[in-house]
């Protein structure tokens, strides 16, 4: 008998619902390494994020993760039960917001709402999904939103 198999994916543009929420998880704990490699390797030289003593001196009193490492991170956390595999290419990102700041140490959720659904007028087997994804802390704060446009595979014939 041949063990049925499973393979890790996204979702096809049909299984998509709108409203539904999908809680992405493990989170991600953030480390000072994670966020001093992500802001050199990305050339970004601000002190915020790399300078403790010029950052002890600031209304935050540490160095904050780069903002750019968090929305990184927070689409990464959605790639497993969204988009691995089905994803034809990012289309585009709008309203991104960080309304508080995340820190070493603290752990990033995320969760994705899709807002829209429309077949692709151009390209025949694909449609364009819209999520919303919000990122919090491990206290519930929200600390990342951001809305994304992408171009998804629909179900192989």
């Amino acid at each position: 008998m041949t063990a049925r198999k499973i393979v890790q994916r996204g979702l096809w543009f049909e299984e998509y619902e709108t409203g539904v929420v999908y809680a992405h998880r493990p989170g991600r704990t953030i480390t000072e390494a994670d966020n001093v490699l992500f802001t050199t390797l990305t050339m970004n030289t601000q002190a915020l994020h790399l300078d403790a003593a010029f950052a002890a001196e600031t209304q935050f009193g540490e160095r904050l993760v780069n903002s750019m490492f968090t929305l990184s991170t927070l689409v990464g956390l959605s790639v497993a039960q969204l988009t691995q595999g089905t994803i034809v290419a990012n289309l585009g990102f709008s309203e991104i917001a960080f309304p508080k700041p995340l820190f070493h140490g603290d752990t990033l959720y995320a969760e994705t709402v899709v807002t829209d659904l429309r077949e692709s007028r151009s390209r025949p087997g694909e449609g364009i999904v819209t999520f919303e994804h919000t990122g919090r802390n491990q206290h519930g704060d929200v600390v990342a939103t951001a809305v994304r446009k992408t171009l998804v595979r629909k179900r192989p014939a």
